[in-house]
């Protein structure tokens, strides 16, 4: 079996379990914070939305400089709705889905850097960076934003098993 099946079949599991999570995020809460030093819930689902977005450009450049020198930085996209936010994770999702479902094994094996002002901060496999950059992060700021859910009431999803909202596997 082919790598990119192999991610496929964990991308599409975490990428439901992911819309759940989003789906519930309250539009009367986008600024709810748990902390001064955190991100608000609408920064948080935004980003979490956004990084699914990140899969193809791993996939089709060698490399991602966050502040290019001479260039303009990484700005974080912020949805002002639910709605959007959903319609951003879902077109990240199909174009993710895409590309990853034509990606052979030698290009998952080919090396891929994460630069900041031109200063390298990691160089990976683009299989890895996939796992490491794109798919852990969405699963860890995604139960960052579940527990966002909790401390708003709302009922949390099913994620890896059953929830205290949700009974039954």
């Amino acid at each position: 079996m082919a790598m990119a099946q192999i991610l496929l079949a964990e991308f599409d599991q975490e990428m439901q379990t992911t819309r759940r999570v989003l789906e519930r995020v309250p539009e009367g809460k986008f600024d709810w914070k748990p902390h001064a030093k955190s991100m608000s819930m609408g920064q948080l689902a935004s980003h979490v939305a956004e990084l699914v977005g990140w899969t193809a450009p791993t996939i089709e450049q060698d490399a991602l400089d966050m502040n290019p020198p001479g260039g303009p930085g990484y700005r974080p996209v912020v949805h002002a709705t639910t709605d959007a936010l959903l319609a951003a994770f879902d077109g990240h999702v199909a174009t993710a889905r895409k590309v990853l479902a034509a990606t052979p094994d030698a290009r998952l094996g080919e090396m891929w850097t994460l630069l900041n002002a031109g200063q390298t901060l990691f160089t990976m496999p683009k299989g890895a960076v996939l796992r490491a950059f794109v798919f852990n992060h969405v699963v860890h700021h995604r139960g960052q934003l579940s527990v966002y859910l909790r401390e708003n009431d709302v009922p949390v999803p099913s994620i890896y098993g059953p929830s205290a909202d949700e009974g039954g596997m």
